[in-house]
């Protein structure tokens, strides 16, 4: 008799919600993601076209890009670019749930923009850095885009100003966006002459530090439990809260006063937990000198951004699109270099 049978299953380490289970072996089991997600409505938004185009043919990645109608009896110009990264944890989410699709198309429209949502590789399966470096892949992918001139992507050829491009994301993808710009403010992605970096936006930033801030701390319910999972998770073995990917500002983490980092718009939803370090964030940022406007939402919560088209998401809007013209006015002219 074979001593296979006898064997046990593999421990449960994680369980989250019954929709990422990491096992003792390494395996990961995932269950359906519906049950974490919001119910809607999240309708789509006449006339604004979409198409998925690979970024990374070697992992699958893919950008799913949005446009805008243009209004009858008016030229098509170039808009400026949004670059967006889902949210959820590092560990649920993708690029095509309705949610941020609804989202992604409502902001190609309101703003108006060329939106790029980017698809990157999830942990526990991929563990942080693996989702940064997705995102880096995917900014020089749009830079060698910027190069190629009339032959890039058509859509990307008739209609994006890469001299007008704004990195952003929701939640985890609003970390994601902030990597990415310290990266491109390092030098580690060399942006050519086409592309230059006009701003960056955080929507419900999901960063982490093993000290609680007074917004985490005043919170008694299950979700404090869930966050620290989500890190666990999501962070490499053994990492704590204070790693430079979870806490900007932790002991390890690379200093940010000297990076020439451009203007930033920090949302901050008053009833979310984690606007504790969004406050943090951006008070830091103002004392190096940098470019922050904080945009508070006291009522709203987390990721209020791509749950509907509230009174709320209105306001959001209208401060997204004054923050994107104006940066936008900051492009250069003729003659100048476009790059951060």
């Amino acid at each position: 008799m074979s001593g296979d049978s006898n064997t046990a299953p593999p421990q449960v380490l994680e369980d989250f919600f019954g929709v990422v289970r990491l096992l003792g072996d390494g395996s990961v089991v995932r269950g359906d993601e519906s049950v974490l997600m919001p119910a809607g409505p999240f309708p789509d938004v006449p006339g604004v076209q979409w198409k998925d185009a690979v970024y990374d043919a070697t992992r699958g990645l893919k950008v799913r890009m949005y446009r805008p109608p243009v209004p009858a009896g008016e030229q098509s110009n170039k808009l400026p670019v949004l670059v967006y990264f889902h949210g959820g944890g590092y560990c649920v989410g993708a690029y095509d749930q309705p949610m941020f699709h609804s989202c992604c198309q409502r902001f190609a429209a309101e703003l108006p923009a060329v939106v790029l949502s980017v698809q990157y590789r999830l942990a526990p399966e991929h563990r942080l850095p693996a989702a940064i470096d997705d995102g880096t892949a995917f900014i020089s992918w749009l830079c060698t885009q910027a190069a190629l001139g009339p032959r890039s992507e058509p859509w990307l050829a008739e209609s994006a100003d890469f001299a007008r491009t704004f990195v952003s994301g929701v939640s985890a993808g609003a970390n994601l966006a902030h990597h990415v710009v310290v990266r491109i403010a390092s030098g580690n992605i060399a942006l050519g002459p086409a592309v230059r970096l006009a701003g960056y936006i955080l929507f419900s930033a999901f960063f982490g530090g093993v000290e609680r801030t007074a917004t985490e701390a005043a919170d008694v319910s299950a979700v404090t439990a869930a966050i620290d999972q989500l890190w666990r998770m999501a962070l490499p073995v053994g990492a704590t809260r204070d790693h430079p990917l979870a806490n900007p500002f932790g002991p390890d983490s690379p200093g940010l006063e000297a990076l020439p980092l451009p203007p930033a718009l920090l949302v901050a939803p008053g009833r979310d937990m984690l606007c504790g370090h969004v406050l943090r964030y951006a008070a830091r940022l103002k004392e190096m000198g940098k470019a922050v406007e904080l945009a508070e939402f006291e009522e709203e919560e987390h990721g209020f951004s791509v749950r509907g088209w509230s009174e709320a998401n209105q306001e959001l809007v209208r401060i997204l699109k004054r923050f994107v013209h104006h940066g936008a006015a900051r492009a250069p002219s003729s003659g100048e270099t476009a790059a951060a």
